[in-house]
């Protein structure tokens, strides 16, 4: 469709009479323009990035950003930390933000929170008064990971039963 004609499209969808109206509002480019601009855009970001990120990536690079993801895996769901970021709770999965619990693991994640009530309990017969804030903040966490997975879960299978015959033929539509 040439411009003219997307022009006049625009000025009938839009109701106005006067075709100037319409260009004051739709912004109508040839595609040499838009490709054009493209094109710069692209040069424009490959100057401002460094040469060594345009290279194809060596094996061992590549095989240590798959690798990467599958360290990422853990005993309760998946931390979504982003690629080459460190941990910033060194480790302590459970308080952190971007662990993604998996729903078939909620019971060990249960035996995690139960194990966390312990603790407590033991650092408040031992006066381990510093262990206790950190086991609290711990405790609240899976809680809280706990609660999202309840949340999310739909409230188990639900039974459709077996499908039967109709006897009767299907209504017409109308």
């Amino acid at each position: 469709m040439d411009l003219a004609a997307q022009a006049k499209t625009g000025q009938v969808i839009a109701g106005h009479t006067n075709i100037n109206t319409t260009m004051g509002y739709a912004a109508i480019y040839p595609t040499e323009t838009i490709e054009a601009h493209r094109v710069f855009v692209t040069c424009r970001r490959r100057a401002l990035r460094p040469a060594e990120e345009h290279r194809t990536p060596t094996d061992t690079e590549w095989e240590d950003f798959l690798g990467y993801f599958e360290r990422r895996k853990l005993s309760v769901g998946t931390c979504v930390r982003a690629y080459g970021t460190a941990c910033i709770h060194e480790h302590a999965c459970v308080r952190c933000s971007l662990l993604r619990p998996d729903p078939a693991q909620r019971g060990r994640l249960v035996e995690i929170r139960d194990n966390l009530v312990g603790r407590i309990a033991e650092a408040e017969r031992e006066g381990w008064l510093g262990e206790i804030e950190g086991l609290r903040v711990s405790l609240a966490s899976a809680d809280s990971k706990i609660s999202q997975m309840d949340a999310s879960s739909p409230g188990g299978p639900v039974n459709l039963g077996l499908p039967t015959r109709r006897e009767e033929p299907w209504p017409a539509r109308k």
